[in-house]
């Protein structure tokens, strides 16, 4: 009973995808207090963490940012900002992205906007 309950289990897990795969030229930020200014290269910045401050120049695909207290400027980001956590300020300078607050969601306080180029 016990090896059909863990071959189950193996299965399972084996059969499982994940949702999101890293893409090459992806950009992961992650640490404290990281400060750093990259090219996005057509790119998704990933930036997890806290008290970081990312400045991204040229074009990003998409932003995502998870943790808190972390600050990114942006110069373009094309399709998507995508942001977890509370205390996050994402400025993009151009660009129309799609904007997903999942903090506002749970009642955290995030900035997320356009600024003059």
């Amino acid at each position: 009973m016990l090896a059909v309950g863990a071959l189950a289990v193996s299965a399972a897990l084996t059969s499982v995808s994940p949702v999101a795969h890293a893409e090459n030229g992806d950009t992961h930020i992650t640490g404290q207090g990281v400060i750093r200014t990259l090219n996005c290269n057509d790119s998704t910045l990933f930036v997890t963490g806290t008290g970081n401050q990312i400045f991204a120049l040229g074009n990003c695909y998409a932003v995502t940012v998870q943790g808190s207290s972390n600050v990114i400027v942006a110069d373009n980001v094309a399709n998507d900002i995508t942001v977890y956590g509370f205390d996050q300020t994402v400025f993009y300078k151009t660009g129309s992205p799609f904007v997903w607050d999942r903090g506002r969601e749970l009642g955290m306080t995030n900035r997320i906007d356009r600024v003059p180029a």
